[in-house]
């Protein structure tokens, strides 16, 4: 669901599920020129904080990890590039109650941007 949203946003999917001995990568895509690591978080209850608090600052520095390990073993890469939170609420029928791209989420130091 997630990828055929950035899809209609105009978001070309380079690679979903990207793995490495650092963990995972959500997705890798790109628009106007710009490659986007995509980290999608899901939450089904307001009592537990947006799905985008829920991005801890050790997940935030394995983020860019993960970005710098994609960057070198992969060729042909646009230049610049960022680290996104697609954050997902779903309803108790678990019908979509928002999905948002939060861009430049996490900054290159692995803070907020």
């Amino acid at each position: 669901m997630v990828r055929r949203h950035l899809a209609g946003q105009g978001y070309r999917i380079r690679e979903a599920n990207f793995r490495c001995a650092a963990g995972e990568i959500d997705i890798v895509a790109e628009k106007d020129g710009c490659l986007a690591f995509m980290e999608v978080r899901t939450k089904s209850s307001p009592n537990l904080g947006t799905p985008e608090e829920s991005v801890t600052p050790a997940k935030r520095q394995r983020l860019v990890n993960l970005a710098h390990t994609y960057l070198q073993t992969h060729e042909g890469l646009p230049p610049e590039w960022r680290i996104d939170v697609v954050a997902v609420e779903v309803d108790s029928s678990g019908k979509v109650a928002r999905l948002e791209i939060i861009e430049n989420a996490v900054g290159e130091d692995g803070g907020p941007a």
